[in-house]
């Protein structure tokens, strides 16, 4: 029985823009490396250019991570979405699109790890700005999900949510349970509880806090937000684990990103 116990983080890093107005991604990877999450999920990943993968890839590089990029919105102005990255392996990759009408897009990304012996899901989004379309992006997400008690989820993410009975909440709250979930927005003040690491079962989530430094009061408009999980699998990679798995463009490999 594979015994899990891994520190996972969530971070909107606003486009690498920090509360001074300058894009700088070093300051984002000096905060990853203080963070120093096994698993971490982005938001608002989003930097200029014909060949923006770069900047995940390099990010990926410089902390000896998998980068898996989830896009939502891409133009000629460059590419705009989540991303999750990893210490490991990851064995099936899929995306899909939360959007509501003429709102903004948006969208999920998960991937399923091989960690310690056991498969793990991973979930990362960013829900929307407006309160009539966030409980319907959680529907779709839940929808897209297969919840067990057997195995063990993750979900990261920016909910975009600060009332603390929102419908969003109680619609991830009837899988995911009621977690803590400290104030991470923003920076300078932190009072709103906007990203949130959610996980089933409920009981694996063992520790939950924000990561307060110099940098990543600077870095972000957002602090990251740390956990740590421990879970033991009953069925260990069993028979959701693809030995036959390669890289592909919809999945990535070790020091490679896909947005």
């Amino acid at each position: 029985m594979p015994s899990v116990r891994v520190q996972v983080a969530s971070y909107n890093i606003h486009r690498g823009v920090g509360r001074d107005g300058r894009y700088n991604p070093g300051r984002i990877l000096r905060v990853l490396q203080e963070v120093n999450a096994d698993i971490v999920a982005l938001q608002e990943v989003d930097f200029p250019g014909p060949h923006p993968h770069h900047f995940l890839t390099w990010l990926a590089a410089q902390l000896g991570m998998t980068a898996v990029g989830g896009p939502v919105r891409t133009s000629a102005a460059g590419t705009y979405g989540n991303a999750l990255l990893t210490r490991y392996p990851v064995r099936n990759v899929r995306r899909w699109d939360l959007s509501v009408g003429r709102h903004e897009p948006r969208g999920a990304l998960a991937a399923d790890m091989l960690c310690q012996g056991a498969m793990i899901h991973v979930v990362t989004t960013h829900l929307g700005l407006w309160p009539t379309e966030r409980p319907r992006q959680a529907t779709k997400l839940l929808e897209g999900l297969h919840v067990t008690e057997e195995e063990l989820t993750i979900l990261m993410g920016d909910l975009n949510e600060w009332q603390l009975w929102g419908k969003s909440l109680r619609v991830l709250r009837k899988v995911f349970g009621a977690p803590v979930s400290p104030p991470t927005f923003p920076t300078a003040w932190p009072l709103l509880a906007l990203d949130r690491i959610w996980v089933s079962p409920p009981r694996a989530l063992f520790e939950v806090h924000t990561h307060q430094s110099r940098q990543s009061r600077t870095a972000s408009d957002h602090l990251p937000v740390k956990a740590e999980i421990r879970f033991e699998s009953v069925h260990g990679t069993g028979s959701v684990m693809r030995e036959d798995y390669e890289p592909t463009p919809t999945s990535t490999g070790c020091g490679r990103s896909m947005l």
